[in-house]
């Protein structure tokens, strides 16, 4: 079993990690609290808990949203012990099998493209119906997909299959690879058709690694180690073959990109140390996409000298991003540039998203969660809410629909494009 000791007592007891707790907040209970889940953890190590269904409920409770971690005057990795847990809760119990069809899409990316295809003209022909806000409601008996949800559709064509694997620009000061993220890929394409027009502009030679596959969140977030650890050998292995061609891996997603730099050095670590060389090498070159553009180009400075876009944005920080890197600056620095912005009340709040298990079994605690972030997105003199991950732009899509907004989502990179492009118009 895993030694959750060796964290849990650095637990001074201060609660500094409640206030600002997803889950205590929609479930205020000192047992779904930080300091609450480090005591459990403990106590299942020495055997004064059982690790029976109450626990196992108790523990598929958390957000993993990492604000305790963040707070927290001892950085105890509360996320990283969750997660180890749901592992030893996995082998016991088992896993779904839903997730466990969707995890096996994620190391097949034939099996994925096949089931997108089928996907997208099963839409089409009524299959799936009530299209909505670029979403679909969905009829089915999958947890996911029960009545009521409004959820991303598949594009006719995956973005790994919409551009050759290398694009060449003028004079190239830079070049990058992209790692798209399983949604970019099969449902929020135009993430990944505004990143290759921003990347033009600055003249960066683009490399598309086409045999990419999923960074593992779903599965590390479920407790599927076991495809956890394949996808981060194939990866690692994948990256390497490519590395030293690039400047930087440019990742859209926060949640891809914690992935692939904390989550992937916290698993190895423990799980397969002699992988950690390789991954700190990889580590090193992996940026979020208006990280690399704010720190490593002149983006803000070109975008000054563009006319301003009469749309007036909100900014949510994703967790993964917000939390995890403290990536809150760059891409409002980036995006202030055309926009004028207007912060929401606590633009680092959760959106509610979760992970699977809270999309599927719990998604009533989603749903709360969902739908206090919708509403004080609602209150702002905005049209247009923005942020760095399409997890994120399904939750707060679906439960903006919910309480009557209308207000757009869009990634800051989008937000970005749009503005090149009109500059290039008004010329």
């Amino acid at each position: 079993m895993f030694k959750f000791s060796e964290f849990s007592d650095m637990c001074i007891k201060c609660g500094k990690c409640i206030p600002g707790c997803t889950i205590h907040g929609i479930n205020p209970d000192e047992t779904t609290s930080p300091r609450g889940f480090l005591d459990l953890l403990k106590g299942v190590e020495v055997g004064e808990i059982e690790l029976d269904k109450n626990a196992k409920d108790i523990f598929e409770s958390c957000f993993l949203c990492n604000q305790c971690v963040e707070i927290c005057p001892n950085s105890i990795p509360t996320d990283f012990m969750i997660e180890n847990v749901r592992a030893e809760i996995a082998e016991k119990f088992g896993i779904a099998w839903f997730k466990r069809a969707f995890f096996y899409l994620l190391k097949n990316r034939w099996a994925y493209d096949l089931v997108s295809r089928l996907g997208f003209y099963f839409q089409t022909c009524g299959f799936k119906i009530e299209q909505e806000k670029n979403a679909m409601r969905s009829r089915f008996s999958i947890p996911l997909l029960h009545k009521g949800r409004l959820l991303p559709y598949f594009k006719k064509k995956p973005f790994l299959k919409k551009y050759p694997e290398r694009i060449k620009t003028q004079n190239p000061q830079k070049k990058v690879a992209i790692f798209i993220g399983c949604m970019a890929n099969y449902n929020y394409t135009e993430v990944g058709d505004a990143l290759i027009k921003v990347l033009k502009f600055l003249n960066v030679d683009i490399f598309i690694p086409k045999k990419q596959l999923c960074c593992g969140a779903p599965a590390y977030f479920t407790g599927d180690f076991k495809t956890v650890k394949e996808l981060v050998e194939y990866n690692i292995t994948y990256f390497e073959s490519f590395i030293d061609e690039v400047d930087a891996i440019i990742v859209p997603e926060a949640t891809c990109t914690a992935m692939l730099k904390k989550d992937y050095e916290e698993f190895i670590t423990y799980h397969m140390p002699e992988w950690l060389e390789r991954h700190k090498k990889i580590k090193s070159k992996i940026f979020g996409t208006t990280e690399w553009f704010y720190k490593y180009t002149d983006l803000k400075e070109r975008l000054a000298k563009l006319p301003k876009e009469k749309e007036k944005i909100t900014y949510h920080d994703a967790c993964h991003f917000g939390k995890v890197f403290n990536i809150r600056k760059e891409p409002r620095a980036l995006i202030s540039q055309n926009y004028q912005i207007n912060e929401m009340e606590n633009p680092d709040m959760c959106c509610g998203f979760g992970g699977i298990t809270i999309q599927s079994e719990k998604f009533h605690l989603a749903r709360k969660e969902g739908l206090k972030k919708a509403e004080m997105i609602k209150k702002v003199d905005a049209e247009i809410v923005s942020a760095e991950c399409s997890a994120c732009r399904m939750q707060i899509t679906e439960h903006l629909d919910k309480v009557g907004d209308n207000k757009k989502f869009m990634h800051p990179v989008e937000l970005i494009a749009k503005a090149i492009e009109n500059g290039e118009n008004s010329e």
